[in-house]
């Protein structure tokens, strides 16, 4: 995880920003969101990501969020002069009826040089919504990067893997992909991916995956929205990046279909 870029529009409800709404915006402690790429006014998944925010709203608010009007406040943010960016829809409901912040920063992606990660015991609360307050894992990711690793991954207390700081993680056993089977974030560029792997050659499943079991493993990658990174090590078990593995990764998600906001 790198520092944001600064902020080039922000609008809540697709209007300008009064301070009373910042406020809200800023400081309601309970809110959920998704984080997207937009190249060219259009996104991988978008479906998912429209579909993400309804879910959440309807579980945290009781409200549903039509996808058409969140496409619009994207598109209005946007206008015609950003067709590049960072953009993350932010969703609270300070008088109990949802209201939405659009951010747009410059686009980002994913560091492709070979990840090393630092287990922790941790796991997010409500791990299924993509949540405010990431406090915990943004800290024990920081503290990863102060030890020298890139980022954090998130077990249980007993050594059971659910998903990195800010990654979902995959693992190839020289047969098959597998997905760790325990309660995480299941990210859109994941689940873009996932139903791809068996033609491509790679079976693919969910399983537990423990700390113990890392050595039964040949090579391992996460993904976000950003998109896709190999993975060397994971506290003292170190890992081959798999070149030919990583190759059709990259290609299944070039080829996903982008979305017009």
């Amino acid at each position: 995880m790198t520092t944001p870029s600064p902020l080039q529009r922000l609008e809540i409800d697709g209007r300008a920003v009064t301070a009373d709404r910042l406020v809200w915006a800023a400081l309601g402690g309970v809110g959920h969101f998704t984080a997207m790429q937009v190249r060219g006014g259009a996104t991988r998944g978008l479906g998912l990501h429209l579909e993400r925010l309804d879910a959440a709203t309807r579980e945290l608010f009781g409200r549903e969020l039509d996808g058409e009007y969140i496409r619009g406040l994207v598109r209005h943010v946007l206008r015609d002069d950003i067709t590049d960016a960072s953009v993350r829809v932010h969703v609270h409901a300070p008088e109990g009826e949802p209201s939405v912040t659009v951010t747009v920063r410059a686009p980002g992606g994913i560091s492709e040089s070979p990840q090393a990660l630092r287990s922790v015991p941790y796991q997010r609360p409500f791990p299924h919504i993509k949540h405010l307050g990431g406090f915990g894992q943004a800290r024990h990711g920081e503290l990863a990067r102060r030890a020298g690793f890139d980022d954090a991954l998130l077990t249980a207390s007993d050594g059971t893997i659910s998903e990195g700081a800010v990654t979902n993680i995959g693992f190839f056993d020289g047969t098959e992909v597998v997905w760790p089977d325990a309660p995480c974030l299941e990210g859109v560029t994941m689940r873009l991916l996932e139903p791809l792997l068996p033609a491509a050659g790679y079976p693919s499943r969910r399983a537990p995956v423990t700390l113990a079991d890392l050595s039964s493993y040949t090579a391992a990658f996460v993904t976000n929205a950003r998109g896709i990174a190999p993975v060397r090590r994971i506290d003292d078990t170190e890992f081959a990046v798999d070149g030919k593995l990583m190759g059709t990764l990259a290609g299944l998600y070039a080829d996903v279909p982008w979305d017009a906001v």
